[in-house]
């Protein structure tokens, strides 16, 4: 849990109001000038409905005490007498209507302008998400910092209807200020002083309250995980199977009990302080409202005085508390935007270069590992070290090994997600580093074990593999037809056009193979020179295997190709195998070469196929 911010750190935080209305104004110009010209006006509507109030009273009391008041009502209406008051009257009206009107369009510019906001920040948080690295990604508290930034993206419009707000008061406290300060000057500087301790204390309890918002965003990552694997449908079947929902509903009960108890503890410490410092800043307003009362009573001031500077001194009693309130929930606000802005800021280590190299095309001799070592942030095991081997251009390589053994990794180097701690990566006889970070990724087709399961469309879900190709229905048919996805599309209500996965209605779901099989599809989709399969058919039965990559085979042809499987029997037909071991080469050759040599392949094999016997 980080310190409780002194002063000067809270004030500090207020630099993110600035970038804040920025993205405000670059959202909507219009907007947001609308809403600010309406406020402007409404906030001189009280000045001038107070002051025409006191008028209609003063008036009033100057016609008690006529000497010769008419009796009749209508004597009243034909004398004259009237024509000024009702004038006062129709003015106080219109300004009241005038009020309301402008409300509602300020109401209604906010809204419009706040949900605008909202949505540009959040495809903003999405565009930057997208630019960082995998190794952010797999960090638990960069995880813990995009759910603060994800929060605060949609929790803090209402802090720009409050910035406006105080604008608006702020011409008010002007307005009334000014008036107040004709009769009584020192009654505005009393007013300050009997607020500034109920302002200090809201200011240090809204400090405890980020503190507490932010120490706790573990807990809350926790708090939604267990909430959406206690009733979803990916989890449903094991959660029923094993009785888990008792355990869940009693973490996901024990956690929203610790976040109770620590709000409970500031809310009550809040009510209670909060209480005792009003009381000051209310002693503070009867001790001027008497002095106005004595005065008028002196005959210093006149009833219709009296009216007016009531009603202005409580006005902006109200105000004031508003404002010193309301400066301390900015200064809470700007505490939560850090860290939306300080999300901004985090940046991708992996980059192309400023001159970046074209990528090949077609790859002439392919890639090479020279030396290369890696180990995960904040790991002490290395993944891979000392790993040295060619992957020529146009062949077909499989790699073999334990689990554990570094082959996923070396698919992570090769796309470059991670860049290798130690030595380097070639292609072509340039260092990977030396391509455009697009281009090369670009010219990859990748499918991990643990691929995902898009909720989309049929299309789209192939589609993803090369997704500014998404309208071009007959790439992805043919894509479809060379993983046997096309199989799996035919038996669909829609076809191409239904939903798969069950989260949004009307979706049907599919085993794992045939999702399998779509992913799969993804690759031949985007046609790239290097296809990278990682364990591409663990869900697939053995025919089906077989006659997948027999078509992967075929279809590689000509193309750089990696296949990552522990089934023997598919990566036999690799040109060559890589056995990897504690994130070294072990052994490399064919299926007879590496059979032949007895070693940790022919160790592996013999287990498998003892298990067919």
């Amino acid at each position: 849990m980080p310190p409780i911010r002194t002063w000067r750190e809270r004030l500090g935080t207020l630099k993110n109001i600035g970038p804040f209305l920025a993205l405000v104004w670059r959202t909507s110009p219009g907007l947001a000038t609308a809403s600010l010209l309406f406020r402007l006006v409404r906030a001189l509507l009280p000045v001038g409905a107070l002051y025409v109030g006191k008028l209609i009273i003063d008036a009033v009391v100057a016609l008690v005490q006529l000497p010769d008041k008419p009796a009749l009502p209508w004597d009243w209406v034909t004398s004259g007498l009237l024509d000024h008051v009702l004038l006062l009257l129709a003015a106080e009206f219109g300004l009241a209507v005038l009020s309301d009107l402008l409300g509602r369009a300020v109401s209604l510019m906010d809204s419009l302008l706040s949900e605008r906001v909202t949505n540009r920040t959040s495809v903003r948080l999405m565009e930057h998400a997208a630019s960082l690295d995998l190794e952010d990604f797999e960090d638990a508290g960069f995880q813990d910092q995009l759910e603060r930034a994800r929060r605060q993206s949609s929790g803090r419009m209402t802090l720009m209807s409050q910035l406006f707000g105080q604008a608006q008061d702020t011409v008010t406290v002007i307005a009334l200020g000014a008036g107040l300060v004709v009769y009584a000057p020192w009654l505005i500087v009393l007013l300050g002083v009997a607020l500034v301790p109920a302002f200090l204390g809201e200011a240090y309890f809204n400090a405890q309250s980020y503190s507490l918002d932010y120490s706790r965003t573990p807990q809350r990552r926790e708090l939604d995980y267990v909430r959406q694997t206690a009733a979803s449908v990916e989890t449903a079947k094991e959660v029923k199977i094993f009785g888990l929902n008792g355990f869940l509903i009693e973490r996901y009960r024990q956690l929203a009990a610790e976040f109770y108890a620590g709000n409970r503890s500031i809310a009550v410490r809040r009510a209670s302080w909060g209480g005792l410092l009003t009381a000051i800043g209310t002693v503070g307003y009867y001790l001027a409202y008497a002095y106005i009362v004595w005065r008028t009573v002196t005959g210093a001031f006149t009833v219709g005085d009296l009216t007016f500077l009531a009603g202005s001194f409580r006005r902006l009693r109200t105000l004031f508390e508003g404002l010193l309130s309301g400066f301390s929930t900015t200064a809470a606000q700007a505490l939560y935007l850090d860290d939306l802005f300080s999300f901004f800021k985090v940046t991708p280590e992996i980059l192309s270069p400023p001159d970046p190299r074209p990528f090949p095309s077609p790859i002439r001799e392919g890639f090479v590992f020279e030396d290369v070592g890696f180990r995960y942030p904040g790991a002490e095991r290395w993944a891979v070290r000392n790993l040295s081997f060619t992957l020529r251009a146009g062949e077909t390589l499989a790699l073999v090994g334990e689990n554990g053994a570094g082959k996923t990794t070396l698919v992570k180097l090769l796309a470059r997600l991670y860049d290798p701690d130690e030595g380097r990566i070639l292609l072509d006889g340039h260092d990977l580093k030396d391509y455009d970070l697009d281009a090369l990724r670009g010219q990859m087709g990748v499918i991990f074990q643990d691929f995902v399961r898009y909720n989309l469309t049929a299309a789209d879900n192939i589609a993803a593999g090369r997704i500014e190709a998404r309208g071009d229905r007959a790439r992805i048919a043919r894509a479809a037809a060379q993983s046997q996805a096309d199989e799996v599309i035919a038996r669909l209500p829609g076809g191409y056009d239904q939903m798969i996965g069950k989260r949004f209605r009307n979706g049907v779901e599919l085993s794992g193979g045939e999702w399998q099989k779509i992913a799969i599809a993804r690759a031949y989709m985007r046609d790239a020179q290097v296809l990278i399969l990682d364990e591409p058919t663990a869900a697939l039965d053995a025919r089906a295997e077989f006659e997948v990559f027999q078509k992967f085979k075929a279809l590689s042809a000509g193309k750089t190709a990696v296949l990552i499987s522990h089934r023997f029997s598919s990566v036999r037909m690799a040109d060559r195998i890589l056995v990897l071991a504690h994130g070294k080469v072990d052994a490399e050759g064919t299926h007879e070469q590496l059979v032949a040599q007895n070693g940790r392949y022919a160790e592996l094999f013999e287990l498998q196929a003892a298990g067919y016997r």
